[in-house]
């Protein structure tokens, strides 16, 4: 049994230092994001802790600092199923921050009943997809001015079984929420692959991975027998540390300086769907996208 756990969970270590950077985390105060944050930490970087929450936030912000030992930690409201909220996180960091070394899109919703955000998007295109698309975006000056710099995207495997449904994005005409979230993943793979053309001779580089088979709050929304399975499955699951790895390679990990818009599992470069490597769908989402949230972004 110990064999087979171990193909989950491929050991990897790094002494890389973070010091003088700061990193901003989407969805830091749980889970994978928190445990990044304690990473990042340890070594060093400033981390602004992403989250909609303000008491859990906080919370997780004292959490960080404690076992770090690092007290450039802080808290900053985001809500990504508000493009107002997002704009004004952007402008505070903008305003306040000189360097933004590290963008890490790792909040998400998973397999919720119908929902949509503000802007009345879907809820897991609005939040997986569309919040972090407009945040990239309005960061994106200050990140090229503190290059070298990185932007991590966290997909899923579950890309795989993604289609781009570029006449009903919302899922307005059907609604199946595995579908859904499937669908929200794959465009964080080529939401990377697009970001990575645009950014080349920038020295800002992007990556997007698949973290595992996490035992995470996401798992809150599935149903009866979709909880009984993961629970069968859950000596081959991996824990929120052992799932924030692939996250913190793809952050720190210097033989990636000059890789680009690939995706990773396992702290290794891995395949995607063959639809994420689609380059003219990677256009269609990227054009659609700048559509929806009112963007100029060639």
């Amino acid at each position: 049994m110990s064999g087979i756990r171990n193909l989950f969970r491929r050991a990897w270590s790094s002494a890389e230092r973070l010091d003088g950077k700061t990193a901003v985390i989407t969805g830091a105060n749980t889970g994978i994001g928190k445990e990044t944050a304690i990473d990042l930490a340890k070594r060093g970087a400033r981390i602004i802790m992403a989250c909609r929450d303000p008491e859990r936030g906080q919370a997780a912000v004292q959490e960080v600092i404690e076992k770090s030992e690092n007290q450039n930690v802080v808290y900053m409201k985001l809500d990504l199923a508000d493009s107002k909220s997002i704009r004004e996180f952007a402008e505070a960091v903008n305003k306040d921050e000189p360097r933004l070394n590290l963008l890490i899109n790792n909040a998400g919703v998973m397999v919720c009943p119908y929902g949509k955000t503000a802007d009345g998007f879907e809820m897991q295109i609005g939040v997986n997809h569309m919040g972090h698309f407009l945040l990239t975006y309005l960061l994106l000056d200050l990140i090229k001015k503190s290059a070298p710099a990185r932007i991590i995207n966290v997909s899923s495997m579950a890309h795989r079984w993604g289609t781009i449904n570029l006449d009903d994005i919302n899922s307005e005409k059907r609604y199946d929420k595995q579908a859904a979230y499937s669908q929200s993943k794959l465009a964080n793979v080529l939401f990377t692959r697009s970001l990575a053309k645009r950014l080349e001779g920038t020295d800002v580089t992007t990556y997007s991975l698949h973290p595992g088979v996490v035992q995470t709050d996401l798992w809150r929304h599935l149903n009866g027998p979709q909880q009984v399975l993961m629970k069968i499955a859950s000596p081959f699951t991996k824990n929120s540390s052992q799932g924030a790895q692939t996250s913190i390679y793809c952050a720190v990990e210097p033989s990636l300086d000059k890789e680009s818009g690939g995706y990773y599992s396992d702290c290794a470069p891995a395949n995607c769907s063959a639809a994420g490597k689609d380059d003219v769908l990677a256009q269609k989402l990227w054009e659609l996208s700048c559509q929806m949230l009112s963007l100029t972004w060639e």
